[in-house]
């Protein structure tokens, strides 16, 4: 069993553990998501953890009642093997954790540089690390929650463009600046470098848990496998 810790500041946190469902289930895998509201929640004993996308400032804000970002950037440092996957603004408290910390990506990162609202777009992203190949599956949706909250019906690109590249969704997205890349890239939008990653951290300036296409979160889980078969 992996236990995979979802930061749930904001954004689309909801969505993040329906991928988690999903890519468990095409590789395979059993796994827990844990809802991590508190600084308490975030444990020694799990696995890998996702910073979703959101509003970077309002989540450094909404975070200090409960010391979330501390405790998050505490497991980071403590357990840096562990795999991370942080997605739009996600990838911005990877790339600039603030606080005196050290970034956990070797790449500089602008917030909202393509623009506002409205210059929200989709288009077909290069994935160019290799992913956990599995076959699609579809699963069967969860109830509202306690706080009845229900996940979105991810429509997206979808699987049509499963076999030509990766739907990518870029909502009011960051941008890294390439010139600023000391770690490998992981995906590209044309010349553009839309993903990175440095030894266990993935930072995406889209949002994978809003497609079909579940490839990097089994990434994730697949990393966390490895990592706790290698302890």
């Amino acid at each position: 069993m992996l236990r995979v810790g979802i930061a749930m500041l904001q954004g689309a946190r909801h969505e993040h553990a329906e991928a988690l469902r999903g890519a468990a289930a095409e590789l395979g895998f059993e796994v827990e998501t844990v809802e991590c509201r508190r600084a308490d929640h975030v444990t020694p004993d799990l696995d890998a953890m996702i910073l979703p996308g959101g509003e970077s400032t309002t989540m450094r804000i909404a975070s200090q009642y409960e010391s979330m970002l501390s405790a998050l950037f505490d497991w980071m440092d403590s357990h840096p093997q562990k795999p991370v996957l942080g997605t739009c603004a996600g990838a911005i408290l990877l790339a600039s954790p603030g606080a005196d910390r050290s970034p956990y990506v070797g790449a500089k990162i602008a917030r909202n540089a393509w623009g506002r609202q409205r210059q929200s777009f989709e288009g077909v992203v290069d994935v160019v690390i290799d992913t956990p190949q599995a076959d699609y599956k579809r699963i069967a949706p969860i109830g509202p929650d306690r706080f009845q909250h229900q996940p979105l019906e991810v429509q997206s690109l979808g699987a049509d463009t499963l076999a030509t590249g990766f739907p990518g969704v870029f909502i009011r997205a960051p941008r890294f600046d390439a010139s600023s890349v000391s770690c490998t890239v992981s995906a590209r939008l044309g010349d553009e470098v839309v993903g990175v990653l440095d030894g266990s951290k993935m930072g995406l300036t889209f949002h994978p848990e809003l497609t079909l296409d579940r490839r990097f979160h089994r990434w994730l889980l697949n990393q966390a496998k490895q990592q706790k078969g290698a302890v």
